[in-house]
C-alpha cells in the first residue's frame, strides 16, 4: 500500500481544493442570495430560485463530495503513515480539521436554510462568515508544510493578524462598494 501514497497524497490534496472551492463559493452566493431580497418581486423571485439551484448543486455535487472523499484519503494517509499520529503537530492539524467540519456542518445548517427562504443572515454576516474557512486553510497548510508546533504562539499571532486584516478589508469593500452606490 505504501507504493500508493503519492497517488493518494494527491488525491487528498485535489478533494482538500474542490472542498474549499465550496466552501469559499458557497457564502458568496448566499451574499447575492441576500441582495436578490432587495430587489423588486419579480426579479427576487426568479433569482432566489435561480440561486436555490446553484447552491443546492454546488452543496451535494460538489462540496459534501469532497469533503468525503477528502476525510477518506487522509483516512487512508493515516492508516499508512500512523507515525504521524505521535507528533504534536499533526494533532493541532485534526483540531483545525474538526474545527473545519464544524464550519461545514454549520454552513450545511445556512444551506437548509436558504433553500426553504427562511434565513436572516445579512450580506455582511456572510462576507465575515466566508473568512473563517480562509483562517482555517491558512492554519492547516502552514502546519502541513512546516510540521511545527514548537513556534504556535506566532502561527497563532499570524491567524489573529491575518483576520484583522480580512475584517479591514471587508470593511474597505463596503466603502467602496457605498461610493459607487451613490455615484450611481
Amino acid at each position: 500500500m505504501a507504493e500508493y501514497y503519492n497517488y493518494i497524497k494527491s488525491l487528498h490534496l485535489i478533494f482538500v481544493v474542490t472542498w474549499f472551492a465550496g466552501l469559499f463559493y458557497m457564502p458568496r452566493l448566499f451574499i447575492y442570495h441576500i441582495e436578490a431580497r432587495e430587489k423588486p418581486e419579480a426579479e427576487s423571485r426568479v433569482l432566489s430560485a435561480q440561486f436555490r439551484i446553484m447552491e443546492r448543486r454546488l452543496w451535494k455535487i460538489i462540496t459534501w463530495p469532497s469533503a468525503v472523499l477528502c476525510i477518506l484519503m487522509a483516512g487512508l494517509l493515516l492508516w499508512l503513515m500512523p507515525g504521524w499520529l505521535s507528533q504534536p503537530w499533526m494533532w493541532v492539524k485534526l483540531g483545525f480539521v474538526a474545527l473545519l467540519l464544524a464550519y461545514h456542518l454549520a454552513m450545511h445548517r445556512m444551506y437548509l436554510q436558504f433553500q426553504r427562504e427562511s434565513f436572516s443572515y445579512t450580506s455582511r454576516f456572510m462576507r465575515i462568515w466566508n473568512e473563517g474557512a480562509t483562517l482555517i486553510l491558512f492554519a492547516v497548510v502552514f502546519l502541513a508544510i512546516l510540521k511545527s508546533t514548537i513556534d504556535w504562539i506566532f502561527g497563532l499571532l499570524g491567524l489573529v493578524l491575518l483576520a484583522v486584516l480580512l475584517m479591514l478589508g471587508i470593511r474597505l469593500y463596503k466603502r467602496i462598494r457605498q461610493r459607487e452606490e451613490q455615484g450611481r
